[in-house]
């Protein structure tokens, strides 16, 4: 910030004061209105987050979204603030990126996301409930706008600290979350899915990653720590989808940056903690076992088999697709049989009234139609080749230092779990915001990198530039 606007600000301040009690004094019920009250705390709220946009808005608005998820208190508030945020951070961040001498240029990836909007909204003109369909399109097009232009802002030019920024933040949720899950025994996720999903998708390969690239021993103990309590919850979920999705994906990090022997001594420690159990308290040993088996693997359902709690959501997804192939049920509007469509619920959708797909991409498929998926297919395709290209990365390098690296492990997890789960275009979710501006971020800095050393963060070539700042240490 400038000199002189300084000045003007602090000029400000007293003026603003003099105005607030000269309404008072005239107006003295507007300071009685609670609603007022809020609405006015969140404008000032909005504002500084805007006013620091490339520091700020990105952790306001994830802690919006976790809030609104959350069994915290006014969580409900949340539900209604989340999307404000959401519209805010997607218009500010189109104008900061406009207002940029050197714009990183669209690529194939948001034009193919800007058609999956259009598919949206196609299919909510044929949908019954037109009206929410053409919102939760909308939600869509504003989370791949903030994507596309207000996190490639947040983190053009200081990559270094946006990702210290994430791994501290990974380490504070997992110190936070296993206070109040095993100390104060409260469910700040809400359910065990939710749990699992933020700690197997989320945490676990991010602090995983940190560990790898840290060269301070005693931070390096810390993220350890932080580590093994986030392992520890995810396990303690019983989220057999986040557990498969962290597997896969720390296994595919392990392997690609050739840490064999990482792998081996984790897969060891697990035995050898079991092996310790059995020998010590057999009994309490074959009550573990029999509670994984049970709880875990068959989900209480052991006589349906394997996947028994997913065959009757898939089957009766199916079975919908197949009444309505083409266009689909409209973006979103996929109502439980038994439930009504309930009304005025602008800012969240009514509990239970949702059927449960237990696969996002078979409840894409029922939403849009087999027309509709197109455009959906391709930028998964894109996704996928990110991954690839990452991998192929990590597997010539083996080097764990690259801010791609992160990126490239989150989306393998979340497309895992996005086939247990429903929420890979589900917007108002916050695992959802984080994955999709992973997509989007990753698909920068693998351009970045493949322009060569000697372009600058912001696109065209520049005489004297260092290399770009892709890895923790560069």
């Amino acid at each position: 910030m400038k000199f002189g606007t300084r000045i003007l600000a602090f000029a400000a301040i007293p003026v603003v004061g003099l105005l607030l009690f000269f309404a008072a004094q005239r107006y003295p019920g507007l300071f009685s209105n609670v609603t007022l009250i809020e609405g006015l705390l969140l404008l000032e709220i909005i504002i500084m987050a805007v006013w620091h946009y490339e520091k700020w808005f990105f952790v306001m608005l994830m802690i919006i979204f976790l809030w609104a998820g959350s069994a915290l208190p006014f969580a409900g508030s949340g539900s209604a603030v989340r999307w404000v945020f959401l519209f805010v951070g997607a218009m500010a961040g189109l104008v900061k990126w406009a207002e940029r001498n050197e714009r990183k240029h669209f690529r194939a990836i948001h034009l193919v996301a800007l058609l999956c909007v259009l598919s949206a909204v196609v299919t909510a003109t044929v949908s019954k409930r037109t009206e929410v369909s053409l919102l939760k399109s909308a939600s869509v097009f504003l989370l791949f706008l903030y994507a596309s232009c207000g996190a490639r802002v947040a983190m053009a030019g200081r990559e270094g600290s946006f990702f210290q920024g994430l791994l501290r933040a990974c380490e504070i949720m997992s110190y936070v979350t296993a206070g109040l899950y095993g100390i104060l025994r409260f469910q700040a996720f809400g359910n065990a899915n939710s749990l699992g999903a933020i700690m197997g998708v989320v945490v676990v390969p991010v602090l995983l990653w940190g560990v790898l690239i840290t060269e301070d021993r005693y931070v390096r103990h810390r993220r350890t720590l932080a580590l093994c309590l986030a392992a520890f919850l995810l396990y303690s979920s019983v989220s057999r989808a986040a557990i498969l999705a962290c597997a896969i994906a720390v296994t595919v990090m392990c392997f690609a940056l050739r840490r064999h022997a990482l792998f081996i001594k984790g897969a060891f420690i697990v035995l050898f903690l079991a092996a310790g159990v059995a020998v010590v308290q057999p009994s309490q040993f074959d009550a573990l076992v029999t509670s994984f088996t049970e709880d875990v693997i068959y989900k209480g359902k052991t006589e349906q088999g394997l996947l028994g709690s997913r065959t009757s959501p898939w089957q009766e997804t199916v079975d919908v697709i197949r009444e309505s192939p083409w266009f689909g049920s409209g973006f979103g509007t996929d109502l439980a049989p038994s439930q009504p469509s309930a009304g005025g619920l602008v800012f969240s959708t009514a509990e239970g009234s949702v059927r449960e797909h237990g696969n996002s991409y078979l409840a894409l498929l029922e939403y849009v139609g087999l027309l509709g998926i197109i455009p959906f297919l391709v930028l998964l395709g894109f996704v996928l080749r990110q991954i690839v290209q990452g991998c192929s990365r990590m597997w010539r390098t083996a080097d764990p230092s690259p801010y791609a690296v992160p990126l490239v492990v989150v989306c393998i997890a979340g497309l895992v779990h996005a086939f247990f789960e429903d929420w890979l275009f589900a917007v108002g979710y916050y695992l959802n915001i984080f994955f999709w501006i992973s997509v989007f971020l990753l698909s920068d800095l693998q351009a970045e990198r493949a322009t060569g050393s000697l372009r600058s963060a912001w696109g065209k070539a520049t005489a004297g530039a260092g290399p770009l700042p892709l890895s923790a240490h560069r």
